[in-house]
């Protein structure tokens, strides 16, 4: 930008506007990507990288279109002010945030940029301003950015020895808690798009650029995407308010842009009363449950429910007076959230909006509980992934697309009508994005529902209203929505296992394709598909109310309704044991108690995944046993935390065998050893027998700092394999459930196995004698446990050696030597 404002003259550009919008587009997308990767450690860094990279994504789609010849060069001056006006005062709210929290470097680029920006809008309104001052900003930046570019280079060479001034960036763990809890860093950015959009769309009004055009369309859905992309970050953020909020302007976004690209085919946009009214509704409840977090944000999503009530109330949507009005205001008041949402997130002063008055108002009212919105409240469905639900997003989208279809198109242009974006992209875009999060978090049921609804809805959009479908009834269309009709029996079946409300929402899902498949056929009877969508859009209101209730209080509860079928195991996850990450010392402790409360739980280990009880709990060791209908040749084992715990009976312990422990353990190696009285120290009783044979047991160190720790906690444990006897090895927290259902009670997740392959057990029964045998060798190699063996033993008995080495003795020292080592990498990878 600096060597093209340098080097271009109003007569003749210095770089072809299709170049410069195909580098612009590259640099965006590497500053997003810095932005993204920032945002865990340096807020300001990446909010100024997400925001740039969004205002030089849609400058360069503007160039490209005008470089392309879809806009004429005249037209760049009003194709690109109201992007670039935006971006002056979002940047100059950064950079004076950044000057007050004194982070020269980032103020500097901030105010540059702005400055840059507002230079261009002056160049662009009067031919000879000349370009040298925009050129002069950006060479300020560039310094800058050469200066901070090498400055962390530096650092980071050095480890943090030499480091320039200003080079610090704030670490998360100097921010508040308070100020993040429930909510993700990108909220600013957020609302940034949210200022760009209403920008566009209100300088119709002042007189600044005629109406909405095609030169529009880059911005308007370059802050569309970018708030599609905030809604992941937000669920990643466990925050499902903002999540939804940021979904539902995506989708303004996305139809304000269908409508200014209509206007390049010299189409009008009409817009049907039903789906904006609906659509206020869901913005009014919204803004509603937002009060919990700041009466501000409720306010400001009240401006957006205003927004859909103008839509409504003007046939022609974004081009009329009403509804740019109101977008002059949520200019206005996003520019005002901006500002003292950033400033709140950096400073230590936090400026008032009107936190915790929600909560006061609703501990007055009795028989209301709220929940609290804690760590856990979104635990992941069998501990796969940290997502928050999307639910609500999705069943909202439901109600959108719903509502959208029940207007009639008549004898206007298919495309005229604004049903297009509402059903592909409400119905399709954002509900497979609610399947894929569902899907992260292990929820198999509701990731399917989402995602086929969405193809159904994005396929039929297209079809219908995109102007594919015609007036054309054909036999192909048909057969397209019967196998969709079949795939939704299956959903509906399974919805049986679910709860009432899935089971109604499948089943009216399936009427509306019933609907579908009669226009198809043309034997559509009058007022059958109006009626079939607002059933259906009526179940899925009823259902986005209840979830988003319920995830909000804790009592009293909007009933989803329990399962219609009720099979041993299936119930829709109701009833699921705890799966707690292995990482965490909590989750340890929480299983920890579970075991001394006599409960049986999953355990990753160095190998596979093991059923464990304690040993001091005889009644947990028996349930272990029953549990995996133990058979007679695969005895349970016994497993300790380190040699120590052996200390009381080591006198009755060979000490061979104890230096023999010493030496081998922690290791994936388990030493079968004599029975004898000295198990009756781990309070097994009567529960002894399930461990090990009559004559001898199986005892064993692990080399995993998880299973350590509990054992730590909860003393010696009896284990057994996480499978049902005579079935393949558990690899993965989510197959212990699978396997053993809800006779298991807790389950520490560590995701896969980090060896798919059993212990190796020695036969140390007679290690006395100066034999050890082998019943299985598993990870650790015949040839490292008699390496092992022969160095403890020489330690004994000098000059003694094992019989089971000569097999070694006839091979040549390289050959030992080789096959030294490869053991002892083998045995350092376990």
């Amino acid at each position: 930008l600096l060597v093209n404002n340098y080097g271009s003259s109003p007569e003749k550009d210095f770089i072809p506007h299709t170049a410069l919008g195909i580098l612009l587009l590259i640099i965006a997308v590497l500053l997003a990507y810095a932005g993204l990767f920032s945002l865990t450690h340096s807020f300001m860094f990446s909010f100024l990288c997400l925001t740039i990279s969004a205002l030089w994504c849609g400058s360069g789609l503007v160039y490209i279109l005008v470089g392309q010849g879809v806009l004429q060069p005249t037209e760049l001056r009003p194709s690109l002010v109201p992007g670039l006006a935006a971006f002056t005062l979002a940047l100059l709210i950064i950079g004076g945030v950044a000057v007050v929290v004194k982070k020269a470097v980032l103020s500097l680029i901030a105010i540059g940029i702005s400055l840059a920006c507002a230079h261009q809008i002056a160049g662009l309104s009067a031919a000879g301003f000349g370009q040298s001052a925009t050129a002069a900003n950006y060479l300020l930046v560039c310094l800058v950015g050469v200066y901070f570019g090498f400055g962390r280079l530096l650092s980071t060479i050095t480890d943090g020895k030499v480091e320039p001034p200003g080079m610090g960036l704030e670490r998360k763990a100097e921010m508040k808690t308070e100020q993040n809890q429930g909510c993700s860093d990108a909220v600013s950015v957020g609302l940034v798009m949210n200022l760009l959009s209403a920008s566009v769309l209100a300088c119709p009004l002042l007189g600044v650029v005629p109406q909405l055009s095609v030169g529009h369309v880059p911005w308007l859905w370059t802050a569309g995407v970018f708030q599609l992309g905030m809604c992941v970050l937000f669920y990643r953020g466990m925050d499902t308010l903002a999540a939804t909020f940021y979904g539902f302007t995506a989708l303004l976004k996305l139809a304000e842009g269908y409508s200014a690209l209509l206007s390049f085919y010299s189409i009008q946009p009409f817009s049907p009363v039903p789906f904006p009214v609906v659509f206020s509704v869901l913005f009014s409840i919204l803004a509603l449950f937002s009060c919990q977090k700041s009466l501000l944000e409720g306010l400001y999503l009240l401006f957006y429910a205003a927004y859909c009530i103008a839509i409504a109330a003007q046939p022609q949507g974004f081009f009329q007076r009403g509804t740019q009005g109101v977008q002059g205001a949520i200019f206005v008041f996003s520019a005002g959230m901006l500002l003292i949402t950033t400033f709140n997130m950096v400073s230590t002063t936090m400026i008032p909006t009107g936190q915790g008055y929600f909560k006061d108002l609703v501990t007055r009212i009795h028989g209301l509980t709220l929940r609290v919105h804690d760590k856990e409240l979104h635990v992941p469905h069998l501990g796969y992934s940290k997502y928050a639900d999307a639910e609500v997003l999705g069943h909202a989208c439901s109600v959108l697309a719903a509502f959208a279809i029940t207007a009639t198109v008549g004898d206007r242009n298919p495309l005229s009508v604004l049903v297009l974006p509402w059903v592909v992209a409400a119905g399709g875009v954002l509900q497979l994005l609610c399947g894929s999060v569902a899907f992260a978090r292990g929820k198999t049921f509701e990731s399917t529902v989402f995602i086929l609804y969405g193809v159904m809805w994005a396929v039929w959009g297209l079809t219908r209203y995109g102007g594919l479908y015609g007036e054309t009834r054909s036999f192909n269309v048909a057969v397209g929505i019967i196998s969709f009709m079949l795939f939704n029996c299956l959903v509906t079946a399974a919805a049986l296992f679910v709860n009432v409300a899935w089971f109604a929402y499948a089943l009216t899902f399936q009427l509306i394709l019933i609907s579908f498949l009669l226009d198809a056929v043309g034997a559509l009877p009058y007022g059958y598909d109006i009626a079939v969508t607002i059933i259906f859009g009526l179940v899925s209101f009823y259902c986005f109310l209840a979830h988003i209730f319920n995830s909000t209080f804790q009592s009293p509860q909007i009933p989803l309704g329990k399962p219609l079928v009720k099979l041993s195991g299936v119930g829709g996850g109701a009833d699921i044991c705890p799966h707690v990450p292995a990482r965490k010392a909590t989750s340890v402790q929480q299983i920890a108690e579970i075991m001394k409360n006599g409960g049986i739980c999953g355990m990753p280990t160095d190998t596979v995944y093991v059923l464990v009880a304690a040993c001091n709990r005889p009644d947990a060791v028996v349930k272990a046993y029953k549990v995996k209908k133990q058979a007679q040749d695969r005895p349970m084992s016994l497993w300790i935390s380190s040699i120590k715990q052996l200390e009381p009976v080591r006198h009755l312990l060979s000490p061979l065998l104890l230096d023999f422990m010493e030496a081998a353990w922690p290791s994936s190696i388990s030493m079968v050893i004599p029975r004898g009285t000295w198990m009756d120290i781990f309070g097994l009783g009567d529960a002894a027998k399930h461990i090990g044979t009559p004559q001898s047991i199986a005892i064993r160190n692990p080399d995993c700092s998880v299973a350590t720790h509990l054992i730590n906690l909860v003393g010696p444990i009896a284990v057994t394999s996480a499978n049902p006897t005579g079935e393949a090895d558990t690899t993965h927290h989510n197959q212990v459930y699978a396997k053993l259902g809800k006779r298991v009670d807790g389950v520490l997740c560590d995701g896969p196995s980090p060896e798919n392959i059993a212990s190796t057990v020695v036969d140390c029964t007679k290690i006395e004698t100066g034999h050890i045998g082998f019943f299985r060798v598993g990870l650790i190699p015949k040839s490292k446990v008699l390496q092992i063996f022969e160095e403890v033993q020489k330690r004994h008995i000098h000059g003694q050696t094992n019989p089971a080495f000569e097999y070694e003795l006839q091979l040549s020292d390289t050959q030992r030597d080789n096959i030294s080592m490869h053991s002892l990498k083998l045995l350092q990878n376990c």
